[in-house]
């Protein structure tokens, strides 16, 4: 049985293991937010990254991309990496994917993604919501193993309007984070 995994984040351009097909779509229910601390990618201990992670949200949709892992090595494979590369998310959960806003049954059921709670005793990583300048100057600062913050914002707001997602939240911050660097310049 094939597996499958949705990408609301750096999975959408950085996947990272092998998969058969990759479906542009969107998951009901949450929205994508930079509220998730990162200390082992895109920052460290001392000056947390941010980077999204999922919040609930009635009316929403989050587009993202979903792929299909057919093979059982692969599958493995992609599963040890991925708890590896997504081990401060401390949430998992299976969702339908639409890939049709008029749908009213999912294209794909069970679609996993990870998720980093706002619950601090369990993700002590959450960061929470923040004004869009506070959350700018962080990702600014960040740095960490896998590089500046600001390259995996910038990555994001390029790989969502390359899959037709103009997504707010990640375009405001991207702009504040244009404009107080033009400043410095």
């Amino acid at each position: 049985m094939a597996m499958w995994v949705f990408g609301y984040g750096s999975l959408i351009w950085k996947t990272g293991f092998n998969y058969d097909d990759r479906v542009v779509g969107f998951i009901k229910g949450y929205r994508r937010v930079f509220h998730q601390g990162s200390t082992d990618h895109r920052g460290t201990p001392e000056y947390p990254g941010r980077t999204v992670t999922l919040e609930p949200a009635q009316e929403e949709l989050c587009w993202g991309v979903a792929y299909k892992i057919s093979k059982k090595e692969d599958q493995e494979v992609a599963l040890t990496y991925l708890e590896v590369r997504e081990k401060q998310y401390d949430q998992k959960a299976y969702l339908d994917f639409f890939t049709e806003l008029a749908a009213t049954t999912p294209s794909i059921s069970r679609v996993m993604v990870y998720i980093g709670s706002s619950d601090k005793t369990v993700n002590e990583n959450y960061l929470g919501a923040a004004p869009v300048e506070e959350i700018a100057r962080q990702i600014i600062h960040a740095e960490g193993p896998s590089g500046p913050n600001r390259d995996y914002l910038f990555q994001l707001e390029k790989a969502l309007l390359q899959i037709g997602c103009e997504d707010k939240h990640v375009m405001d911050i991207a702009n504040e984070v244009r404009r107080i660097l033009s400043e410095k310049n």
